[in-house]
């Protein structure tokens, strides 16, 4: 029952019967209490525990319907921060809420420390909840988000599995993002790093990988130098190379690669000065410099290099020497040294 009705209907109630007990007896009655003289109608009388037991109720409704609603108060809070927790797991960002009701908190702190992935379409969810659940589909189905849009730049952290996958399919689609990640890769997750450098690699020349060299790891930079053709050298140069070649962390067998193709578009004077710097520097590069010299058919240099050598290094280098020279160059050094493998067998 409604209060202002019940109220109304109390009200009535008491004014009928004290009008009715007027009616029966006008009379009035006298009651003394504590030295003071009460002197009100019999009709006054009878009403009076009527009036007492509706200002007890009152107070009774009053206290009650008061503590329902703190109550609800409560609930009504915990819905939002429970809302609030559902967002921060759907996101992969779980965090620890307050709740005020401990059968609600007890059950909720999970959401704590879980994320959740929501495997079909579900209806009926807040609008806050609606919109997060479609933007994850989107970028698992490979779109590109834009969080700056949705106003949730500051929602991610960098290692977010959702922001890794967004900013993927952000690099499949926008070139300059690619560059981007190159600029500032502290900025960004390994992953988002690799996969940029490799896009990167694949699509740019030298002159423009040439300043994020630091940046580049051994893989991709033949990835690149793969690319090289007869038709389209990607300008490369030996200042560029020598420049990835300081950058990068070079084995044996990496050089042997690099001489591989830079004695098809390099001159052999600049190419043979190139390696020559390359094996003072770092003497992996050893074998691709004898490579080059056996390819230009320098035997005299190749003589003077070996005798600087210990004797028990570069065996097969030398066999292929002394064969050349007792059999008036019939053999070539395909014959004798499998290159691919020749790093496995000296020092180095």
């Amino acid at each position: 029952m409604r209060l202002a009705l019940y109220i109304f209907a109390t009200l009535a109630l008491m004014g009928i019967v004290a009008a009715f007990t007027y009616t029966i007896n006008p009379d009035s009655y006298s009651l003394e209490l504590m030295g003071i003289n009460f002197n009100f109608p019999i009709a006054a009388w009878v009403v009076v525990p009527m009036i007492l037991l509706f200002i007890f109720t009152l107070i009774h409704m009053f206290f009650y319907g008061l503590k329902n609603y703190f109550i609800l108060k409560k609930w009504q809070k915990d819905t939002n921060t429970l809302e609030d927790a559902l967002y921060w797991s759907l996101v992969n960002e779980p965090k620890q809420q307050k709740y005020g009701i401990d059968a609600l908190g007890s059950s909720a702190l999970l959401l704590g420390k879980a994320t959740l992935n929501v495997s079909d379409n579900v209806e009926g969810l807040t609008p806050r909840l609606s919109r997060v659940v479609h933007l994850i589909e989107k970028i698992k189905k490979g779109e590109y988000v834009d969080f700056k849009e949705e106003k949730m730049t500051k929602v991610f952290n960098v290692g977010n599995p959702i922001l890794i996958q967004n900013r993927l399919n952000r690099l499949e689609s926008d070139e300059k993002f690619i560059e981007d990640v190159m600029k500032a890769t502290s900025e960004y997750s390994p992953a988002v790093q690799a996969e940029a450098l490799e896009i990167f690699a694949r699509k740019v020349d030298f002159v423009k990988a040439r300043k994020y060299a630091k940046v580049f790891d051994t893989k991709n930079f033949f990835v690149m130098l793969k690319r090289v053709s007869a038709e389209d050298s990607l300008e490369l140069t030996p200042e560029i190379l020598t420049d990835f070649v300081h950058a990068l962390n070079m084995g044996c067998q990496d050089f042997i690669k690099i001489a591989s193709v830079t004695k098809k578009y390099f001159n052999p004077e600049e190419n043979l000065i190139l390696f020559r710097s390359f094996q003072i520097e770092n003497p992996k590069a050893q074998n691709a410099y004898l490579y080059l010299l056996f390819e230009y058919e320098l035997l005299e240099q190749v003589a003077l290099y070996l005798a600087e050598q210990e004797e028990d290094e570069f065996i097969k280098f030398r066999a292929l020497y002394t064969l050349k020279k007792e059999h008036d160059n019939k053999y070539t050094l395909k014959d004798i040294i499998d290159i691919n493998s020749i790093c496995n067998e000296t020092r180095l």
